[in-house]
C-alpha cells in the first residue's frame, strides 16, 4: 500500500434551532511518494533557474552590456516557482493542501512558466543562425583549445556559459512538465474523493 498525505476540511453546519453542532471532515489523499518526488524536481527547476540567469545578469552587469528585460522575468517566475513550492509545503504541513488550490496555483505558474520557456527558447535557438546556440556551435563547440593559456581560459567560460544556456532550457521544458503533472494530480485527487 502505497503512502498518502492526507488532508482535512472541516464543515461546521449549524441547526436551525437549538445550538446543535455537527462537523463534517473532508478528507483528500495526495499521493506521498509522487508529491515529494514533485517538490523536489520543481524546487531543482526553479532553484537551476535563478543561479543561472542570476550568474548570466552579474556576468552582462560585469562586461558593462545591457540586461535583456527576459532575465529579469526569468528570475521572477522561478522565484515565484519557489514560493509556490514552499507554499505547498505550509499548506502539507497544516494538513490543508486542498486539490483547489494547488490547481490553481499551478495553473498560474504554468502559464508564466510556458511564457519564460517560450523567450528562452526563441534567444537559445533564435531566428535564421542568430540564436545562442547558434553562436555557441560556431564560436565555442567548434573549438577545442588546450594548454596554459588565458584563450583556453576564455574558451572554458565561454563553454560554461553555453552549457548554462542548454542547461536553462533543459529545466525549464522539465518544470513545465511538472508544472502540468501536479494539475494531473491534484484534479485526480479530487475525482478521488468525489
Amino acid at each position: 500500500m502505497s503512502e498518502s498525505i492526507d488532508v482535512e476540511r472541516r464543515y461546521d453546519y449549524h441547526a436551525a434551532r437549538g445550538h446543535r453542532h455537527a462537523t463534517r471532515i473532508h478528507k483528500y489523499r495526495w499521493p506521498a511518494v509522487q508529491l515529494n518526488f514533485w517538490i523536489v524536481i520543481m524546487l531543482a527547476a526553479a532553484c537551476t533557474w535563478i543561479g543561472i540567469f542570476a550568474t548570466l545578469v552579474q556576468t552582462q552587469q560585469r562586461l558593462v552590456l545591457h540586461v535583456p528585460w527576459y532575465f529579469a522575468y526569468i528570475l521572477t517566475v522561478a522565484s515565484l516557482g519557489v514560493t509556490f513550492v514552499l507554499a505547498i509545503l505550509g499548506l502539507i504541513f497544516q494538513r490543508r493542501l486542498l486539490p483547489s488550490i494547488v490547481m490553481i496555483g499551478a495553473f498560474m505558474m504554468f502559464v508564466l512558466w510556458v511564457v519564460a520557456l517560450v523567450v528562452l527558447s526563441i534567444e537559445l535557438f533564435g531566428d535564421s543562425g542568430a540564436g545562442v546556440a547558434t553562436n555557441c556551435n560556431l564560436s565555442v563547440f567548434n573549438q577545442n583549445p588546450i594548454g596554459l593559456s588565458t584563450s583556453t581560459l576564455a574558451w572554458m567560460q565561454q563553454k560554461s556559459i553555453c552549457q548554462s544556456w542548454q542547461a536553462a532550457f533543459a529545466f525549464g521544458l522539465v518544470g513545465a512538465i511538472f508544472l502540468f503533472w501536479i494539475m494531473v494530480m491534484a484534479y485526480q485527487v479530487f475525482a478521488d474523493d468525489v
